[in-house]
């Protein structure tokens, strides 16, 4: 904790810090109000101010009445020092000025060493507080995020089985048997794929980050599977242009994020021949991954605009719907694992996602 001492006189401030030293305790000084209007706005962790109240220019009435006007120095505790009126009246102008407590001249000094240690005790639990607070409200940001990675991650899957059960049961009587079991099959891979994301996305939700497990995942294996789980129209085609690569690292992750970008590429394709490439260069600590489409693209302010939440790129075929939650959680997945993601994209010719990953 920091201590502000305010007194228009330097013996006092001698005095008074000598007397209050302790370790942890860090200690500013102000020979006149002006002076300490000014510390108490420059210095962090300002949790007690020891306020001389008979100061020429500015008297400590002024100078408290001027600190709890301001919302940056309104909560720091005010002890009053003084020598002077010790009547009722007196004492009770300085706590309505937002004093705390009083202090009289000549000062005890096991009283005042007493008081600024219950004083130093209520700012450490108070911040002890505000940190307990933000670390609520950060975990409560994960947990939204997650709920949001987890109904867009399984919702394109889940309406890829919907749409060709829909359809098997529509066309059922004129299809060929073998088809029929082709068709089957799909839907049961499909099926076992999905159960298997969902028994990895439970064990991460149990998990602390440093726990998640990490694994050796072939990319080429996952870009593949990825694909065909989201049940791609007959036009969209899956070209991976070099060798990707077989490294450690989290599974579940690195498929969310490929699952959404070759999503969004089928999504916001209206080409007759929809082409998606999927490419990895090898960069020093990271590998460079590109997930490009021949798709719709996107101008200068959508661009700038699609990584906040619930933005979207475009116009969504009938096919699907984007919630505009899927690109922010990506976003914030990949600089979680110390990458960037970006995008160059132009309208009718298409986007490229670019994102780094830790090797």
């Amino acid at each position: 904790m920091t201590i502000l001492l305010v007194d228009d006189r330097l013996e006092n401030l001698i005095a008074l810090q000598a007397m209050l030293e302790k370790d942890g305790r860090t200690f500013v000084t102000a020979g006149s109000g002006n002076e300490a209007l000014k510390m108490a706005l420059m210095t962090a962790d300002i949790g007690l101010i020891m306020l001389d109240v008979q100061m020429p220019d500015m008297d400590g009435f002024e100078v408290a009445r001027l600190l709890k006007s301001n919302t940056k120095t309104k909560d720091i505790s005010i002890i009053f020092v003084t020598a002077i009126n010790k009547e009722k009246q007196f004492i009770l102008k300085g706590f309505e000025e937002g004093a705390v407590d009083y202090l009289s001249k000549p000062l005890d000094i096991n009283v005042t060493r007493a008081k600024v240690e219950v004083f130093e005790q209520l700012y450490v639990s108070r911040q002890q507080l505000k940190s307990s607070l933000k670390k609520e409200e950060e975990i409560k940001k994960q947990l939204e995020r997650f709920v949001y990675t987890v109904s867009h991650d399984l919702k394109s899957p889940l309406s890829g089985m919907v749409l060709m059960i829909g359809n098997m049961l529509y066309d059922m009587d004129d299809m060929e048997k073998e088809e029929l079991k082709s068709q089957m099959q799909t839907v049961e891979r499909a099926s076992l794929h999905l159960s298997n994301m969902v028994d990895s996305i439970l064990e991460y939700s149990r998990k602390s980050y440093g726990e998640q497990a990490i694994e050796e995942v072939d990319v080429n294996a996952l870009v593949n599977d990825t694909f065909h789980l989201l049940f791609p129209p007959e036009h969209i085609e899956l070209r991976i242009t070099n060798p990707l690569p077989v490294f450690r690292t989290r599974k579940l992750k690195l498929q969310q994020v490929f699952q959404n970008l070759i999503s969004n590429a089928i999504k916001y394709n209206d080409k007759k021949k929809g082409v998606i490439e999927v490419a990895c260069k090898d960069a020093d600590k990271y590998y460079l991954f590109t997930v490009k489409d021949n798709g719709q693209g996107m101008d200068e302010e959508a661009k700038h605009s699609i990584f906040s939440l619930f933005k979207t790129g475009g116009q969504v075929s009938q096919r699907d719907s984007s919630s505009g939650i899927g690109l922010n959680v990506l976003k914030v997945i990949i600089e979680e694992q110390g990458g960037k993601l970006w995008v160059e994209s132009e309208p009718g010719s298409g986007s490229a996602f670019f994102f780094e990953w830790t090797k």
